[in-house]
């Protein structure tokens, strides 16, 4: 795979505007060159496959997510605020992007974006143990990836409605919140 240039670039940023309208199932290496204007030579001097291009795609759509929770809860300690503060910043994030219903939906179902997609899980996850420590979670490992799934789903739903989804926010913080082992019920 040759290091990220402007026909690279070009080819990813056809990728995400044709996410906006397409599902990932029907992305082809002709609509993506088509839109990008390149001959398909120049995408296989990129990808080898086109697994390896989702894989770029998806990449890119959580590098920029991952950047943007770390911003929002950068100087915060750990506990609710900054768990509302990574959870707003990723949901917020997902909204700004369109092609990311068509990532976080067929991501989930491709068998190859399957480990790329558990290991992203895994990185949110991990940043949100500290903060449910705080709030009493021990072991908070499991509690972080409901939460995470939790929130992937709450993207969902926003994308669907094309607006932040309040009472589903508040319902996941709140869940997350309280206190472990209070309540034996369901």
């Amino acid at each position: 795979m040759r290091p990220a240039e402007p026909g690279r670039r070009s080819l990813l940023d056809a990728g995400r505007r044709l996410l906006a309208g397409e599902d990932l199932s029907r992305l082809s290496v002709n609509a993506i060159v088509g839109a990008a204007g390149m001959a398909k030579g120049s995408f296989y001097q990129h990808w080898p496959t086109r697994t390896d291009y989702l894989v770029a795609l998806h990449a890119i759509f959580h590098d920029e997510l991952l950047a943007r929770v770390e911003a929002a809860i950068d100087e915060l300690p750990p506990g609710p605020d900054r768990l509302a503060a990574g959870i707003t910043a990723y949901l917020d994030g997902c909204l700004a992007q369109p092609a990311t219903k068509a990532l976080l939906v067929q991501a989930r179902t491709d068998a190859a974006l399957g480990p790329y997609v558990a290991a992203r899980n895994d990185t949110f996850a991990g940043m949100a143990v500290a903060d449910l420590v705080a709030l009493g979670w021990r072991p908070a490992e499991p509690v972080a990836a409901l939460l995470v799934a939790a929130v992937a789903d709450i993207a969902l739903h926003e994308l669907t409605a094309g607006r932040p989804r309040d009472d589903l926010r508040t319902a996941a913080l709140r869940l997350a919140a309280r206190t472990p082992g209070a309540d034996a019920g369901p």
